[in-house]
């Protein structure tokens, strides 16, 4: 007999309050999408039918769009349909409670109150106690794992959330949330994806790093939410192997990335065989051979985004990189003098949000030189910085209209 929607006499469901909870998770931040606003519409009649199909079983993932993003580096995406989103959100509203006791205090992946800040922070400080404040020798061993969201085996996935959920999921709806959880990890989201852009975008994207070369029953696509929090539950078995197996006290990790501090370096370099015939054994994953990094602290270590040595952080190169990129973008738009109010408002979006990190770290000279003399005279105009050079402000129309009468107070005092 199916479920039906209205029938309170059922044991196993998942209510509307649960679904709609998830609609609003989902559409944060995606509002303009194409995607949110056609559902938008008639939202509550789209999630009263995906609710049906939900608690009866019918639902059915549907297709992604693929495409190819330039920065930071070029990847590999996949934007799942929105409805399909709002069942991400609706599987990790349900689980990350959960998740949250299971995992280690040192994985800051697609955490709340952890997230790259709070790596750089933990790493900082292992490398200081390991050092005695630096004044012992300590060595930093940094792994990365080979093409990792491309090579996660869906079947290991599942084997671990399965149990996983059946001893500490106790609501009625587990057997729901079960069969939600097997169709989105066993999804094949290159089947039927819509290809946004062209061919020529994936030159130069290695085939170990793109789902359409992965074998059958392997990797999860870039871009959802479940394969961000999947991910990082895959690998909480290495976390926990690293730090209660090995006993080892200074190991944090983001994504594919972890950081080891030991004083011994001969211990590191033992470490990282043990650490690799770990992850092939239990996780079908490699070690990246080119990405290996085991230095002296004093040498410094770069972290997600952030290069730590004693007693001072920088921002990394590829950060500024990125930011000079962008300046000359806007200043190209300046010189053809179309500057719009769009213009402005996508300015203070792109240089905001390098700032907003880059004021975590020692960076004040970089985004002065950077705000000061990299914009075009024309950008000031309409912005001015504010907070020692940690956000662009807009203009209002009076401090625009003000700034013309002195201006043209001055220039008539000369002539006259």
């Amino acid at each position: 007999m199916q479920y039906s929607l209205f029938n309170p006499q059922a044991k196993s469901h998942i209510s509307f309050e649960e679904i709609l909870q998830a609609y609003y998770d989902c559409r944060k931040n995606k509002r303009q999408t194409a995607n949110a606003l056609a559902f938008e519409i008639n939202y509550e009649s789209e999630l009263l039918k995906l609710l049906r199909q939900i608690n009866n079983r019918t639902y059915s993932v549907g297709r992604s769009i693929a495409f190819i993003v330039h920065k930071p580096v070029q990847r590999e995406i996949f934007a799942a349909d929105f409805r399909d989103r709002i069942v991400h959100h609706l599987i990790i509203n349900k689980l990350n409670p959960l998740f949250e006791k299971k995992f280690i205090l040192d994985s800051y992946s697609c955490r709340v109150g952890k997230g790259t800040h709070y790596g750089i922070k933990r790493v900082d400080r292992f490398i200081r106690r390991c050092s005695k404040n630096y004044t012992q020798d300590c060595y930093v061993l940094k792994l990365d794992i080979q093409g990792f969201f491309m090579h996660i085996n869906k079947q290991i996935l599942f084997d671990m959330l399965r149990p996983f959920i059946e001893t500490n999921y106790t609501q009625h709806d587990k057997d729901l949330l079960l069969d939600l959880c097997r169709k989105v990890v066993f999804n094949n989201s290159t089947s039927g994806c819509l290809i946004k852009g062209e061919k020529y975008n994936w030159k130069g994207l290695p085939r170990n790093k793109s789902l359409f070369h992965s074998p059958d029953g392997v990797g999860l696509p870039i871009g959802n939410l479940t394969s961000q929090v999947f991910a990082n539950f895959y690998m909480d078995a290495l976390d926990h192997y690293v730090k209660h197996d090995l006993g080892l006290k200074y190991y944090g990790r983001y994504v594919d990335d972890f950081v080891i501090v030991h004083p011994s370096k001969e211990y590191l370099a033992k470490l990282q065989l043990k650490l690799s015939r770990f992850m092939q054994k239990e996780l079908h994953l490699k070690i990246h051979p080119n990405k290996v990094y085991l230095q002296h602290y004093k040498k410094g270590v770069k972290f997600v985004g952030a290069v730590i040595k004693p007693n001072r952080i920088y921002i990394a190169n590829r950060t500024k990189g990125n930011m000079y990129d962008a300046i000359s973008k806007f200043n190209a738009i300046a010189r053809m003098q179309k500057i719009k109010p769009n213009n402005v408002d996508a300015l203070l979006c792109s240089m905001n949000s390098y700032l907003g990190i880059m004021k975590h770290y020692k960076s004040y000279k970089i985004r002065k030189i950077m705000t000061k003399k990299g914009l075009s005279g024309w950008w000031w105009n309409h912005v001015y910085v504010s907070g020692g050079a940690t956000k662009l402000v807009k203009k209002n129309k009076k401090v625009r209209s003000k700034l013309l009468v002195n201006y043209c107070k001055d220039y008539w005092d000369v002539i006259f």
